[in-house]
């Protein structure tokens, strides 16, 4: 398996996140998940492999507020099919960015984080 980058180039944490694994000299590919959005099963696999509870995977930004979700009903404890079907539906909330290692993942917040999946 190839590491993978899942990255929102509007975003200074995955462009800085992006530019390390760049200057690390690490080969790894680019999804930009809100072109090109992971399917169901993709998701279900990446939240699998994540370091960190599903429910972390959930940006509770502006849009999330917007989309009058429920907090608690998308916590860090929520199930890994819960945070996949939101997902589906609103890519958008996928926080960012995520590295999936050779086997598990993190959400690069902090950088090192991610990085600790290499």
């Amino acid at each position: 398996m190839t590491i993978v980058l899942y990255h929102n180039p509007d975003c200074s944490k995955s462009r800085a996140l992006k530019a390390a694994l760049e200057e690390r000299g690490v080969a790894f590919s680019v999804i930009q998940y809100l072109e090109t959005p992971p399917s169901r099963e993709e998701l279900l696999e990446l939240i699998g492999s994540l370091v960190d509870p599903p429910g972390v995977m959930i940006r509770k930004d502006r849009r999330f507020s917007e989309l009058e979700l429920d907090p608690l009903h998308y916590g860090e404890e929520a199930s890994a099919e819960r945070v996949a079907n939101l997902l589906i539906d609103h890519p958008e909330l996928m926080q960012r960015p995520i590295l999936r290692g050779v086997t598990r993942a993190a959400i690069g917040r902090p950088l090192e984080k991610a990085l600790a999946v290499l």
